[in-house]
């Protein structure tokens, strides 16, 4: 009580200090109450206790009396108040359920608001879409349309819409859409490209040329030297497809088609790229490091003179009958039409010409042999020559001008003159394509032949010997004085009218009286040849040695170079001689 009495003595001083007691317990009226009390005096105050005495039992009196009177009201208000706790509690209660539903509620209406936005951007899309309908139509289209102008051989177009797609790829790479449709887009251009290199592997003009390359150069798929090597494989692969087309059944046919194909074919192609493409720099830059572009061409035109000479080669193998000059003047002419393009390959012809004649040279002399063999297998010296028998002479036509006549006294002897027709045949033939640079050749093959013939005539004797007769033994020596003295100079002048001293020492460089050091060009040893038969020959008398130390005209040294004596010429037996004198060509 003690604690108490202080604790309501000390909130009372606390009142009285000042306005904080305001907020005090009773609020304003116990302020209002204490500033009553401090007005008073003391004898007021002292009878204060017992009128607030008075005052409670007043108001705890009527307190009483309200509750007897209005108990009904007091009771009716408990109810009330229990009904309405109870009904807060219930409210309470669903509160509480209220709120642990409100998170599921919350999310449930944040997805709602997901899916409004998603819906509304959709619609937006769809209203965009329906807006653009007519545009969008066009880049779908795109790819088809594409190839449309590619399979109808639109090219303009067809790059236009490809510059057009790359651009769409550089801004929106990232939609499958545009992906789609660049993968197509790529695939015809593909086609495209497939396109232009075929049509430069088929016959096209330079025009046409032209606007593949610029076709080509503008899709941007090769550098330019990949470019200059697919053209140059393309039109490599038309001409190659031409050459296939031409028969091989007549070697002249095939290389004469060949010619004609590649001179024109082959130039046109030249022309074709020197028009399209550059070539001002060197084949070989100044480095040396790397091939320049323009070696390219200067490669690929190389390989195509190789594979021509190749084809000559292996076509002049096979034969070509007596047109070899004619060959020989349409290669010189396709040569010459290179020469203008800088692809002169004139020099490299002479040597395949060259062995040709040569060997077709030396395969008509070895016949010849051949058949001067069998010819002697079968010989019988049984006849009397007509210069030494008596008979009636043989008639003698007057010689041509300019002809070169052979000796007629080979009538008497058909195998020397079977031989010498042969060797005429022989050098009618070769006189069509007769270079000088064949001299050395062509003398060391007759000059075998005839140590064959010279060994023919030995094994005949050896094996008729026993059963000569005088007058055989005698027809024998005139044979080998025929073979001798008669075939062997005239041979000598035929060497010398295909191959004239005068051009002989122009292609050496010396002057036509130092040929003699050279004693094998253009002239047979007599001396070599007749050493062997000298056996044979009866021994000459002074008249006959004074006749043969005199030159006869127009036999070796006596005849200018160059220049045989005109002589009459009658048909020899046992072959055909040649109308026209043999002639020397270069």
């Amino acid at each position: 009580m003690a604690a108490a009495a202080a604790a309501e003595e000390a909130r009372l001083l606390a009142w009285l200090r000042g306005p904080a007691a305001a907020a005090g317990p009773g609020g304003p009226e116990l302020s209002a109450y204490v500033s009553e009390l401090a007005a008073l005096g003391l004898a007021e105050l002292g009878r204060e206790p017992a009128r607030l005495a008075a005052e409670r039992a007043r108001v705890g009196a009527e307190t009483r009396r309200l509750a007897f009177e209005h108990y009904r009201a007091f009771i009716r208000s408990a109810e009330c108040t229990g009904r309405a706790g109870r009904g807060f509690g219930g409210i309470e209660s669903r509160l509480g359920s209220l709120l642990g539903r409100l998170p599921a509620l919350q999310d449930a209406c944040r997805s709602f608001m997901r899916d409004a936005e998603e819906i509304a951007c959709s619609r937006r899309m769809n209203s965009l879409t329906l807006n653009r309908h007519t545009e969008i139509l066009e880049i779908l289209e795109i790819p088809q349309l594409m190839d449309t102008c590619v399979r109808n051989g639109y090219y303009e177009e067809a790059l236009e819409l490809a510059a057009y797609v790359r651009r769409l790829e550089r801004k929106h790479s990232s939609i499958p859409v545009i992906q789609g449709i660049v993968d197509e887009v790529r695939q015809s251009a593909q086609l495209m490209l497939t396109q232009l290199i075929q049509q430069l592997r088929s016959s096209i003009q330079l025009p046409a040329c032209l606007r593949v390359i610029g076709y080509l150069r503008r899709m941007d798929v090769f550098t330019e030297a990949e470019l200059r090597i697919r053209f140059l494989q393309a039109r490599d692969a038309w001409l190659r497809s031409i050459q296939t087309a031409i028969p091989d059944d007549d070697p002249y046919f095939h290389v004469s088609k060949t010619i004609e194909a590649c001179r024109v074919h082959l130039f046109d192609i030249v022309t074709q790229y020197r028009a399209i493409f550059s070539d001002e720099e060197p084949p070989l830059p100044a480095g040396g490091q790397a091939l320049s572009e323009g070696a390219i061409f200067h490669g690929w035109l190389l390989q195509r003179v190789c594979e021509f000479l190749r084809t000559l080669e292996r076509d002049l193998r096979r034969g070509m009958g007596g047109r070899l000059d004619s060959l020989l003047g349409q290669c010189m002419y396709f040569g010459l039409s290179f020469s203008r393009v800088g692809a002169d390959f004139r020099g490299q012809l002479a040597p395949l010409f060259q062995r040709v004649a040569a060997a077709s040279f030396k395969a008509a002399v070895e016949e010849t042999v051949e058949k001067f063999r069998e010819e002697m297998n079968s010989y019988t010296l049984i006849s009397a020559p007509a210069g030494l028998g008596g008979g009636a002479a043989v008639p003698v036509p007057t010689a041509q001008p300019g002809t070169l006549q052979p000796p007629m006294v080979l009538l008497d002897f058909p195998p020397l003159a079977c031989f010498l027709n042969g060797l005429l045949v022989a050098f009618n033939d070769l006189r069509l394509c007769c270079p000088v640079a064949l001299a050395q050749e062509v003398t060391a093959c007759l000059e075998e032949a005839l140590r064959e013939v010279t060994k023919t005539i030995l094994a005949f004797h050896r094996a008729e010997e026993a059963a000569f007769s005088g007058r055989e033994q005698e027809l024998f020596a005139h044979f080998c004085r025929a073979f001798l003295e008669d075939l062997l100079p005239y041979l000598n002048r035929c060497l010398q009218v295909l191959f004239p001293p005068a051009q002989i020492a122009q292609a050496l460089g010396v002057p036509p009286t130092q040929l003699q050091r050279f004693a094998c060009l253009g002239r047979i040893d007599v001396d070599a040849i007749r050493e062997p038969l000298l056996f044979l020959l009866p021994a000459p008398s002074e008249e006959q040695e004074a006749q043969q130390s005199t030159p006869h005209p127009g036999e070796g040294e006596g005849a200018g170079p160059g220049e045989p004596p005109a002589a009459e010429e009658t048909p020899v037996p046992g072959g055909a001689l040649p109308t026209d004198p043999p002639a020397a060509t270069d």
